[in-house]
């Protein structure tokens, strides 16, 4: 057995495997779907320069289908250079693609470079959220 990171090619087998989780004693959450994709955005030579993940959510009262965008990361060497415009707009088209009518995501307080980019990308804030760490 080798302990390797995931490639494209696995992601129906990952999801599969998240199958498992719900499991007795686990369950299946409310409205939870396969459906989710995972853009990667990939230079010249084959290095992986960012990744976007991206799930349906759920069907909203208030907003209808929804898609979230839960990861979008670009290696810090190469931001600046559209490359996360680019995977916003293709999670954007992800999202569009499978009916969403709202893409969203949540960004911590402290990540006001990333805060910017959403803004200057056309994104709107449109809600606080709020959390608890919980002590284990």
């Amino acid at each position: 057995m080798v302990i390797r990171g995931a490639t494209p090619a696995d992601e129906d087998a990952v999801l599969a495997l998240f199958e498992e989780l719900f499991d007795p004693p686990g369950r299946r959450p409310r409205g939870y779907t396969r459906e989710r994709g995972i853009l990667l955005a990939v230079a010249e030579g084959g290095a992986m320069i960012g990744l976007a993940s991206v799930y349906v959510d759920l069907e909203s009262i208030r907003f209808g289908r929804r898609c979230w965008l839960e990861d979008l990361v670009v290696t810090a060497r190469r931001r600046s250079q559209g490359i996360g415009r680019r995977l916003l707009d293709a999670s954007t088209a992800w999202a569009r693609e499978r009916g969403c009518t709202h893409l969203e995501l949540n960004s911590a307080v402290t990540r006001t470079d990333a805060h910017r980019f959403y803004l200057a990308s056309g994104m709107t804030q449109t809600s606080l959220n709020f959390g608890r760490e919980i002590e284990r």
